[in-house]
């Protein structure tokens, strides 16, 4: 990976100027379509269904909402169904049929106040147990909801009377790898990152890294806890090893200030764990692979086990935008292929090349899995069919 043609390269397939406000945006799985979700001039919500054709970017479906969306997942659905669960600016929680998007399958109010983040765990065959939609807000609070169950929370994290209510901005699951285990992580504007233990109903471990947490994001969600990425305010993100925790420490972790301004997303590539993007403020992408350490865990002077961290090697970075990069999410079908949104009110979808390149570490295959062989994302896309993409 010396050579810098031999490193992957970020290539803008695609970009189309929208005349709204765009907050996330979302491939819909098994197929070449991606949705984007956001906010008219008239304060309205709008959810707009785009598809990849003849190498340009095609509005297939376009529906208006009362209220702003902010967040979307399709975490909790199956590969049938498909369905969007999204949070908006009045603290709803819909859950979305795209095929007829004009009234909610699943509708409740969660929050007091904007739902800033929502995930997704137990659909699209990814983490085991029941399907459940976790919900972030500006209320303080972190819910988890189960969409066959109505009105009522299955889980509801809150701090206690008397202590501060913080700004929750990003909320994830991780730990499915059974029916009975399931973690929620949430960070807050304070700093502050808490893991909460759903099954013990208590939480697990917290640490503030001093600046407001704007994205959280486990490296697999469906495997014992492995690596967690954590971005914040001023270009900063740290990585926790979550294998081994230390009594009084912690978890062990390496922290990286690349961005020159906010890291507003990270998201890992669903082929290969140890392969991150990370968002920045500035426009900029930049793709990131974790490097384990040759022992993952030590015994310090008191006979405790404490993790070793591990180093990132930035493979690549390309700034596509004078404003902040909002959002970006993975294909889960097509090795390399993205999309992205920015405050420019612009949708790009990119592709990343040679990622089958670039060699895989230690931890590749420690859950059983391996990454795929690229799909050639290089190629043209224009003849791909949401059955194409299935079959993998």
């Amino acid at each position: 990976m010396s050579a810098p043609l031999d490193k992957p390269q970020v290539v803008s397939h695609s970009q189309k100027s929208l005349n709204y406000s765009l907050f996330d945006s979302k491939w819909i799985p098994c197929s070449a379509k991606f949705v984007c979700l956001g906010s008219s001039c008239r304060g309205t919500g709008l959810m707009q269904i785009y598809e990849l054709q003849h190498g340009g970017i095609k509005l297939v479906k376009e529906t208006e909402k009362t209220k702003p969306i902010k967040c979307g997942t399709f975490g909790a659905s199956s590969l049938q169904q498909r369905h969007l669960a999204t949070g908006d600016f009045d603290g709803n929680l819909h859950v979305w049929n795209l095929e007829a998007p004009d009234v909610p399958v699943y509708s409740v109010k969660a929050h007091k106040e904007i739902v800033n983040a929502v995930d997704g765990v137990g659909g699209l065959g990814i983490g085991d147990g029941a399907p459940e939609i976790v919900t972030g807000s500006r209320d303080g609070t972190v819910k988890v909801w189960d969409p066959r169950q109505k009105d009522t929370p299955v889980a509801n994290m809150e701090p206690v009377e008397g202590e501060t209510k913080r700004d929750c901005w990003t909320v994830a699951f991780g730990h499915a790898f059974n029916d009975q285990d399931r973690c929620v992580c949430a960070g807050y504007d304070n700093g502050d990152i808490k893991l909460f233990d759903l099954r013990n109903m208590s939480v697990r471990w917290e640490k503030n890294i001093k600046n407001g947490v704007c994205s959280v994001e486990f490296d697999r969600k469906d495997i014992q806890m492995n690596k967690l990425v954590a971005t914040s305010l001023e270009g900063k993100f740290h990585v926790f090893d979550m294998r081994t925790e230390h009594p009084t420490k912690g978890f062990a972790s390496v922290s990286e200030k690349a961005h020159k301004s906010t890291v507003w997303q990270v998201r890992h590539l669903p082929q290969n764990r140890d392969i991150f993007m990370t968002a920045g403020g500035a426009g900029n992408l930049h793709l990131w692979k974790y490097e384990y350490p040759a022992k993952r865990s030590e015994m310090d002077g008191d006979g405790e086990e404490r993790g070793v961290a591990g180093t990132l090697n930035l493979l690549q970075n390309v700034t596509l935008s004078t404003q902040p990069i909002s959002s970006l999410d993975w294909s889960p079908d097509k090795q390399g292929l993205c999309v992205c949104s920015s405050f420019d009110q612009c949708v790009r979808v990119l592709i990343v090349t040679k990622l089958n390149r670039v060699r895989s570490g230690w931890g590749a295959a420690v859950d059983g899995r391996t990454a795929p062989a690229s799909l050639g994302c290089e190629q043209s896309l224009q003849s791909e069919t949401p059955h194409q993409t299935s079959d993998q």
